[in-house]
């Protein structure tokens, strides 16, 4: 019954948001009400619910998301954009350009976290979109599939990091195993599938777009690539530190406060305010102005991110993920299938791909201590099940959709349909290491 429930409150999202013209957030306010009416919830605790989730959801990306698009705007308002993709489409070609952001968006993801990735990665497709023409879902898909995969995946991103410890697995050896589903899942979900998606008629945020700088005007290549990926060199040297000395108490505080992605973020953003602005000439006054136009142009997709965020948490406080995961812990599967279905069926209710894999860490870890499974491979089946078929209830479904401005029936051909083929290909390598582990 609860499925159900949550069935026609997904339903009636869309209707709200396609049909009769909703505004989403709007649409995802007066859902989350009425999921929590209909699923029990205490009708004094579901405004708290959706006020947690809104906050709980925006609070953790805010800062993430807005200094990002100001970074975003100032690399594509000085020419770093102009001058990347350039050096980009010299170095690779036209022809393999998607080669080129796949494997950048792959090495990126691995210690960024996905909101984080797609913020700053954003820029740099749509650069090469608008400079030479090219269909901007075509284009962008490798890269954020590749981003896709490490968040599900790969630790250090949380949910498999947890997965690890509580699952009792080696980080290594999931890293390792991960590596090595993650090639063939971002292939196919990434350039080959992309090729199905050139008609796609999208049309990207103008807030990223460049302008058309002379050549003689562009910041130097050292600079511009420097700067648009300080952000990725501080995370991961950050990462990295840890595994090649020791470090003392204070040593590592203050590790852990310059490994935090918004002190990143606002380090990044005072070294790019000084290389890409007052160094190009920009007084102090046009940066900030830069700025406040990058937040206006984010602030409808943080509300949109918000109300996702409201309606996941009304789910998950109504009881929903764990009622769909217990009913299914009795099929007569093997662990690894079982692990990624429960995981893909609280991921389909919920949205979240961390609450997906969370909760089906719980439900599943009795499992391996009566079963000889690999814990490894458990962790990476959970992820993989975590990742299917992102849509209305996830807030990676509205960041794609409104950066690059498309309608929901295209953000489901293209971005739910990687997802799923992401989670499927995963599951099937996890089968295939099986066999030979």
């Amino acid at each position: 019954m609860s499925l159900l429930l949550v069935f026609i409150c997904l339903v009636g999202l869309v209707i709200l948001i396609s049909w009769l013209k909703f505004n989403p957030f709007l649409a995802f306010l007066v859902i989350s009400i009425i999921a929590g009416l209909l699923l029990g919830l205490p009708v004094r605790t579901v405004t708290k619910s959706i006020e947690k989730g809104i906050g709980d959801t925006i609070g953790s990306i805010l800062i993430i998301i807005a200094l990002g698009a100001m970074l975003g705007k100032l690399i594509a308002e000085s020419g770093a954009a102009q001058k990347i993709a350039n050096v980009m489409m010299k170095a690779f070609g036209a022809k393999y350009i998607q080669w080129a952001l796949l494997v950048t968006g792959f090495i990126v993801g691995i210690p960024l976290f996905y909101g984080v990735g797609f913020v700053l990665m954003i820029p740099l497709i749509f650069s090469v979109v608008y400079q030479y023409k090219l269909p901007a879902v075509y284009i962008g898909l490798p890269m954020i599939a590749s981003l896709s995969v490490t968040h599900g995946f790969l630790p250090p991103h949380p949910s498999p990091s947890a997965l690890v410890v509580q699952f009792g697995a080696n980080m290594g050896l999931t890293l390792m195993y991960g590596i090595i589903l993650a090639i063939p899942a971002v292939i196919i979900a990434g350039p080959f599938f992309a090729k199905t998606l050139k008609n796609i008629k999208a049309k990207p945020l103008e807030t990223f777009k460049p302008r058309d700088i002379p050549k003689d005007e562009l910041p130097g290549s050292f600079n511009s690539f420097f700067t648009a990926l300080l952000p990725v060199i501080l995370l991961m040297a950050t990462t990295i530190i840890p595994y090649v000395t020791v470090l003392n108490e204070t040593a590592s505080d203050l590790l852990a406060f310059f490994s935090d992605a918004g002190i990143v973020m606002v380090l990044s953003l005072g070294v790019a305010t000084v290389s890409l602005g007052l160094k190009q000439g920009k007084n102090m006054k046009g940066i900030m102005n830069i700025y406040g136009d990058a937040v206006k142009d984010v602030v409808l997709i943080l509300l949109i991110i918000g109300g996702a965020g409201a309606l996941k948490q009304v789910l998950t406080d109504s009881g929903v993920s764990n009622q769909i995961a217990g009913s299914l812990q009795n099929m007569a599967l093997p662990p690894l299938i079982l692990a990624w279905v429960i995981a893909a069926m609280i991921r389909l209710a919920v949205g979240s791909a961390t609450v997906a894999g969370f909760t089906a860490a719980g439900i599943i870890a009795p499992l391996i201590a009566q079963s000889q499974v690999d814990p490894n491979l458990m962790v990476l089946s959970v992820g993989a099940g975590s990742l299917l078929f992102s849509h209305v209830n996830d807030s990676g479904f509205w960041l794609f959709k409104e950066y690059f401005n498309l309608s929901i029936r295209e953000t489901i051909r293209s971005w739910s349909i990687m997802e799923t083929i992401v989670s499927v290909v995963g599951l099937i390598g996890v089968l295939l290491l099986d066999l030979v582990i």
